[in-house]
C-alpha cells in the first residue's frame, strides 16, 4: 500500500492504530516499548492516554505525533497511512495535521507571541499577511486578544500554555495532541488550561491528551490506560 492510499477500514477514524509494535536496541540489548497497540480514535473525542512512567506512553505519543514510526504494524491519521513515510513527508503531516502542546511549552524567547504562534504557517509558505492575521485570531480564540505583542517572558505560566495552545490552533489541525500539558503548571493555571481543552472539545475538536495524573485524564471523555506497552483498559468518562 502506498502511504497515500485510503482504505475504508480507516476512513471513520481519525486516528487508527493496528497491531503497533516499537522496538529499540542498544547493542545486543532489545527493548520492546509497545507490543502490539490498537487504537481508534474519531473526530471529535477528547481521549486521555493514562499511565505510570516506563509503561510506553511516551513510545506511543512518539508515534502519534508522527515524531517516530513503528517497528511493525500500522498508523493511519485521517484514513492516510503515515506509519512507512520519510522523514519529508512526516515532517509536513506534523505541520499540517497535527498540532503539538508540550509541557515545557517550546516558544522561542526573543519572540512576540503572535510571532511563535504564526511559525507553523511560516514553515507551510503562507504569506505575512494572512500569516499574522490567523496567528491573532487563534490567540484571541484562547483568551489572549490583548497580549500579542508579548514575549513569553512577560507572561505567566498559565498564559505561554495558552499560547502553545494557539500555535497548535493555527493550522486547523485533524488532532492536537497534548503531552503532560500542566505538568510545569500551578493548580490555578492547570484550571484554566484545561479549561481551555474543554471548551476545544465542547467546539468540537478532536483532543488525544497524554498524562499520567488520574485526576488531569478525568477531564477527558475516554481514557486508555497503558501499561508495559499494551492498551490495558478502554474506559468512558462521566460527563464533567
Amino acid at each position: 500500500m502506498s502511504t497515500l492510499e485510503v482504505t475504508s477500514e480507516t476512513t471513520d477514524a481519525v486516528v487508527s492504530l493496528e497491531g503497533v509494535r516499537k522496538t529499540y536496541h542498544s547493542g545486543s540489548i532489545e527493548f520492546e516499548a509497545l507490543r502490539g497497540v490498537d487504537m481508534r480514535i474519531t473526530a471529535g473525542e477528547y481521549v486521555a492516554v493514562v499511565g505510570p512512567s516506563g509503561s510506553g506512553k511516551s513510545t506511543l505519543m512518539n508515534i502519534l505525533g508522527c515524531l517516530d514510526v513503528p517497528t511493525q504494524g500500522s498508523y493511519h491519521l485521517g484514513g492516510e497511512d503515515v506509519s512507512t513515510m520519510s522523514e519529508t513527508e512526516l515532517a509536513n503531516v506534523r505541520n499540517r495535521r497535527i498540532g503539538f502542546v508540550f509541557q515545557q511549552f517550546n516558544l522561542l524567547p526573543s519572540l512576540a507571541a503572535w510571532r511563535n504562534v504564526e511559525l507553523p504557517l511560516v514553515y507551510a509558505g503562507m504569506g505575512s499577511a494572512e500569516r499574522h492575521e490567523r496567528a491573532v485570531e487563534a490567540l484571541t480564540r484562547v483568551g489572549l486578544g490583548d497580549r500579542v505583542d508579548n514575549r513569553p517572558g512577560e507572561l505567566s505560566g498559565g498564559q505561554q500554555q495558552r499560547v502553545a495552545v494557539a500555535r497548535a490552533l493555527v493550522t486547523e489541525p485533524d488532532i492536537i495532541l497534548a503531552d503532560e500539558p500542566t505538568g510545569n503548571l500551578d493548580s490555578g493555571s492547570t484550571t484554566a488550561v484545561l479549561g481551555l481543552l474543554d471548551e476545544l472539545h465542547d467546539s468540537g475538536r478532536t483532543i488525544v491528551l497524554i498524562t499520567h495524573e488520574h485526576d488531569v485524564a478525568a477531564r477527558a471523555s475516554r481514557n486508555l490506560t497503558i501499561r508495559d506497552g499494551l492498551i490495558t483498559a478502554d474506559d468512558l468518562v462521566g460527563a464533567r
